[in-house]
């Protein structure tokens, strides 16, 4: 019997020694203290986007594809390159790019502010050739501030304004 009090008595003092006092388990970092609080994360910490892959599909699961490649270039012009690519689409027709924005950052694109996009300020069509296949490069120069963000989406539409491809909700910082 002495021998299992013994053992015994060994174990709970090796458990004891296992166990750390407070201060050592306690985050000594204030960006870990912040992790593991409900504290935001500061703005620099965040990984925003500044490129963008958007797909486009057929909003009624029908047929048609598109992909813009979203891209701003780190200078001082604030220029939104948009290299538009679209396929399975009605061949010999001209299509327009749009975008919608709203400031609400919660990945629920609910704006319907639609924008049709071109060579800056001036609208530019999105012409399929014989296949129903195009490519079209566009651009956008910004005028809203750096470091704004917002959610966006897009679509592809017909002249007549019949949307024939749409996105899903991105979120996208301007920098």
């Amino acid at each position: 019997m002495t021998k299992l009090m013994l053992a015994t008595l060994a174990t709970l003092a090796t458990l004891a020694a296992c166990e750390r006092p407070a201060d050592v388990a306690a985050p000594r970092s204030r960006a870990v203290a912040r992790a593991n609080s409900m504290e935001p994360a500061p703005a620099q910490a965040l990984a925003p986007n500044f490129n963008l892959e958007i797909l486009l599909r057929a909003p009624d699961g029908g047929s048609g594809f598109g992909h813009v490649t979203f891209r701003q270039a780190n200078d001082a012009a604030e220029r939104i390159d948009l290299g538009v690519w679209v396929r399975d689409l009605a061949p010999n027709t001209h299509y327009r790019l749009q975008r919608a924005v709203d400031t609400a950052i919660d990945d629920n694109c609910t704006s319907t502010g639609w924008l049709t996009l071109g060579e800056g300020t001036v609208a530019q069509d999105i012409v399929t050739d014989d296949r129903g296949t195009a490519k079209q490069d566009l651009f956008r120069v910004l005028t809203t501030p750096v470091g704004t963000p917002f959610d966006i989406h897009f679509r592809v539409i017909t002249t007549s304004g019949a949307p024939v491809l749409t996105s899903e909700c991105y979120q996208y910082y301007i920098r």
